[in-house]
């Protein structure tokens, strides 16, 4: 009986030995998803008949040099990101039967490396929530344990990859939601630089914060990931025009001279202490490679969570306008009036978290209230961003840890927004100043959950993340170990 193996890197290199086809690969992880999925609870939307098309013509192409980067690699979408002629709902009923006529950026991206899409993937209702609580449809599971959450706001993303469903995914991150996730679940998740991954056919949710990033089981596996969805789309008015995106480039370099920096901010009280354990553990890691790390101050961090519910609620209000029952999606079937249209249909078609940020936002952006909060938090935001440039102006990297605590159990935390809120502590600020950031497994804790570091580096510099996140990984085995579903 063929083993098939879970990274993107083995199965390339059994593809190319001939040890099984694409197609086999396919119906293996279709098999695997079936048997699991009941447990697990991370897909939305299965697209067997093309994606099993999609492997014959990867097969056809054959694997050899020549063979595109991502060839006959199945990889699952987060159902935020349209996919045409398969159903995306961004986990609301709002959206419950729209499917797109075209896909986005990194959709037509990944088919062009050849990858092989095999459907969509659970989240929080238009990517709200850090938990993975608030879908309309279903709850996702974390594989380790199954009555914690797997994080949000890409916990479909996150739990197929680790119940070794697929390979790899993509996901979304607006305040944290591919790292947490990733911490949680124990894989590795990548937000890049802000305007380095097209954002178009992502449904919107905070646009100057979403972006959207990989998540693998491996650091080379994201790299590869990440290489065949990055660079300029004309289609984004926010995308970068030079980016390099060899970003395996530095992979298996020395660490020798590396200066990371570990904020003070990132050891407090509110981070549990096997966290805190893991993270001096990490750093102690770093320092014998020869790695120089110290101590330095974000001291404007401790605004983020503040700033970030702000901004993305602001953001969320402006971009969901546009569900509004009348050109698309969910309309009232009670509705008699126009008014009733628009009131009725988004009263029934968002759900509970979607509606309070969407108040919160439209609150913020009021008159009489604009100055008072988001131009405050506007503000705010632009001394996160100096903090930043000043400990990159004499470091490579910051280190710390992804979550203040390891996965939490399902229903602990859904009735309390504000202690939901807060999940996102330690991640907000990358993507108020648009650095890239990654989360690692770094151990477990006693209750054996995951438990993830974060690396930050300066814009356009994920290689340097990627250099030293991959000599973290190879000398540790927290890769090689798997939830027992």
């Amino acid at each position: 009986m063929t083993q098939y193996p879970h990274t993107i890197k083995e199965i390339q290199a059994g593809l190319k030995a001939g040890t099984f086809t694409a197609v086999e690969l396919v119906e293996h992880f279709y098999s695997r998803i079936e048997a699991t999925d009941a447990q697990v609870g991370a897909f939305l939307a299965i697209d067997k008949e093309r994606a099993l098309e999609e492997a014959r013509q990867a097969d056809a192409r054959g694997y050899g040099d020549e063979a595109p980067l991502l060839n006959g690699v199945p990889i699952a979408v987060k159902d935020n990101i349209v996919t045409q002629g398969l159903t995306t709902t961004a986990a609301s009923k709002m959206l419950e039967d729209f499917v797109p006529t075209y896909d986005a950026t990194v959709v037509a991206r990944l088919r062009q490396a050849g990858a092989v899409i095999v459907g969509k993937v659970n989240m929080d209702e238009f990517a709200m929530g850090a938990s993975g609580e608030r879908s309309a449809f279903k709850l996702s599971r974390n594989p380790w344990d199954l009555s914690r959450v797997p994080g949000g706001s890409s916990s479909g993303s996150a739990a197929t990859v680790a119940a070794r469903q697929v390979p790899a995914s993509l996901g979304s991150d607006t305040g944290g939601s591919v790292r947490q996730p990733a911490a949680y679940t124990g894989i590795v998740g990548l937000k890049p630089t802000y305007g380095s991954v097209s954002r178009y056919g992502l449904i919107a949710f905070g646009s100057s914060l979403d972006q959207i990033g990989p998540m693998t089981l491996t650091v080379e596996d994201n790299a590869r990931l990440l290489e065949a969805i990055a660079g300029h789309d004309a289609k984004d008015s926010t995308s970068l025009t030079e980016i390099d995106t060899h970003y395996s480039a530095k992979i298996g370099q020395p660490l020798s001279g590396l200066r990371i920096a570990f904020p003070k901010e990132y050891k407090a009280e509110v981070i549990a202490p096997e966290i805190r354990e893991a993270m001096e553990k990490a750093a102690d890691f770093y320092r014998a490679q020869g790695a120089v790390v110290e101590e330095v101050s974000l001291p404007h961090s401790k605004y983020g969570i503040n700033v970030y519910y702000i901004i993305a609620s602001s953001e969320a209000s402006s971009n969901l306008q546009r569900f509004d029952g009348v050109r698309y999606g969910y309309r009232s079937q009670s509705a008699r009036t126009l008014e009733d249209v628009y009131v009725m249909s988004r009263s029934e078609g968002f759900g509970e978290e979607v509606k309070r940020r969407i108040m919160l936002g439209t609150f913020s952006l009021s008159s009489g209230y604009y100055d008072a909060y988001f131009k405050k938090a506007a503000q705010v935001r632009t001394l996160i961003q100096q903090d930043f440039a000043k400990v990159f102006a004499d470091y490579d990297l910051i280190m710390g840890p992804v979550t203040t605590s390891t996965a939490f159990e399902i229903g602990g935390r859904v009735n309390d927004p504000i202690e939901m809120y807060v999940a996102d502590l330690l991640t907000v600020p990358a993507n108020l100043a648009g650095i890239p950031a990654i989360s690692i497994p770094a151990g477990f804790d006693a209750n054996g959950l995951p438990i993830g570091l974060q690396l930050m580096a300066k814009p356009l510099d994920e290689a340097t993340i990627y250099q030293a996140a991959h000599a973290f990984e190879v000398n540790h085995d927290f890769v090689s170990q798997a939830p027992a579903l």
